[in-house]
């Protein structure tokens, strides 16, 4: 492919073309679907593998997440200083090496550390939103164009989760656990050829370099943040270091702040995220992280529990809860299908307003209804409608209000922001979660009230996602002229 403006460039539209870059992105975010889809079914089985409980299994997602929400920032600056494939390749090699070494980790401590490498892969979808950013950039209809792309890689996304679901469901009983787990380090690696071969290299165009010191001080915040989390769930939420933590890391994120509004080029530019149309954006994906990604294990747990032990559960076995998510991962896909429709309907700001206040009914319905598969299908189906959307919307709503140097970065965020919703609900989840100290349940297992207070708070989150959208400019998401951006990243619309 060519990587500038050639002949061809002067006959034929910019977004001529656009189809085959997206299908080779599509095989991408196939491995991501695998990711994501694959583990799910099998967490009690891994737990049982690295002899854990069930609520410590989420400090598994807290430590993908958190490592997720540092790398981004730092991968999307990269991407817009040296191009969007090289750090797409960069990203895909570090969760190749992740994947394996989950694959042979002996111990709780090493398949921690390969989770957590395998975490790169978050940077995937917002990486190749930007590419088809750029690529449509003369279309005339770049924004419009971008979200069709983005509803394809998501769409294709959760039909790979569907088949990644269903294989680990049915071999898990079959096959040793090291060879279960080698299987998404296969198809990873593969991948890691595909983007060689078939996504083009253009360069970046950002200039400037990396903000170490900015890294370094978000690292901190966030470090001090999950480490009082950590104290909480050894010591009780009577702890004072535990809290003490927590409001230090808090605190560390006003000189973070300052640093970075002073920068001209920042590792996370605070400027642009203060704007009128980013801010929304961004608090969004922060809360939409919760359910979509902290409420992922809680899930398959509690459908896997026996309710003729625990008193609840729907006692579904590994290949079952496949099936449900299968069936779950469906719904996501047509939200993420139908969202260029709803957006012409609706408007993209009230769209993914619609989409938030889907994720909240789904989840506030497990409340009251968690007693059959009837009953879990159908809340899972309406907050699927709702994430399938909103994961398709957010990176492409960050791209239309940003400055097209700052694309990576801005797609990037919604990333970042929502995996550290996620990584800090996980660890909240699994304090919730654990039975320590609670009579008649064994430390192995999780009390009822832990996960009604999992989707209590997920509904409550995605509620105030949908408020915060209220904030957003009425056109921030539309197809305004591309110079607009570009001169003044700041202004309101």
């Amino acid at each position: 492919m060519s990587t500038g403006p050639g002949p061809l460039s002067t006959v034929r539209p910019a977004a001529q073309g656009l189809a085959l870059v997206v299908g080779f992105l599509v095989a991408v975010e196939v491995a991501s679907g695998v990711l994501q889809g694959y583990y799910t079914p099998i967490f009690p089985q891994i737990a049982d593998h690295l002899s854990i409980s069930e609520g410590d299994v989420n400090w598994f997602e807290a430590a993908q997440l958190i490592v997720s929400a540092l790398c981004v920032p730092l991968l999307a600056r990269l991407a817009d200083l040296v191009g969007h494939q090289r750090v797409l390749l960069l990203s895909t090699a570090v969760t190749a090496l992740g994947s394996w070494v989950l694959a042979f980790a002996p111990s709780f401590s090493t398949f921690l550390i390969g989770w957590a490498l395998q975490g790169a892969y978050v940077v995937w979808l917002p990486l190749e939103v930007a590419i088809i950013h750029r690529r449509t950039r003369d279309s005339g209809r770049q924004e419009l164009l971008t979200r069709r792309g983005a509803a394809v890689l998501v769409g294709a996304l959760e039909l790979a989760v569907i088949i990644g679901a269903l294989s680990s469901g049915l071999l898990v009983d079959t096959l040793d656990m090291n060879l279960i787990l080698a299987i998404p380090a296969m198809v990873v690696t593969a991948v890691f050829f595909v983007i060689l071969v078939g996504v083009e290299n253009s360069p970046g165009e950002a200039t400037g370099g990396i903000d170490w010191t900015g890294l370094g001080l978000i690292t901190l915040a966030l470090g001090l943040v999950m480490a009082g989390f950590v104290v909480l769930r050894l010591q009780g939420v009577g702890s004072p270091l535990a809290w003490a933590l927590v409001v230090a890391g808090l605190a560390a994120l006003a000189p973070f702040w300052r640093y970075e509004a002073a920068q001209a080029e920042p590792i996370v530019d605070v400027r642009l995220l203060a704007t009128p149309q980013q801010w929304p954006v961004q608090v969004t994906a922060f809360l939409f992280g919760i359910p979509v990604l902290g409420g992922q294990i809680p899930l398959s747990t509690f459908a896997q529990a026996d309710p003729d032990v625990r008193g609840y559960g729907l006692g579904a076995d590994s290949a079952f809860v496949s099936t449900l998510i299968g069936v779950y991962v469906i719904t996501l896909a047509i939200g993420a299908f139908t969202l260029p429709l709803t957006s012409r309907w609706l408007g993209v700001r009230r769209a993914l307003m619609v989409s938030c206040l889907l994720v909240a009914l789904g989840y506030a319905l497990w409340i009251p209804f968690h007693d059959s598969t009837g009953q879990a299908l159908l809340n899972m189906g309406i907050a699927g409608l709702g994430s399938g959307a909103l994961v398709a919307a957010l990176p492409a709503a960050a791209a239309a209000a940003a400055p097209p140097d700052r694309t990576g970065f801005a797609t990037g965020m919604t990333n970042a922001t929502k995996t550290v919703g996620g990584a800090i609900a996980s660890s909240i989840f699994a304090i919730a979660l654990a039975s320590k100290g609670i009579e008649g349940v064994t430390e192995a297992e999780a009390p009822l009230s832990g996960y009604l207070t999992v989707w209590a708070v997920c509904s409550v989150a995605s509620l105030l996602a949908a408020l915060s959208l209220l904030a957003a400019p009425k056109h921030a998401f539309s197809d305004r002229p591309q110079s607009v951006r570009a001169n003044s990243p700041s202004s309101s619309t």
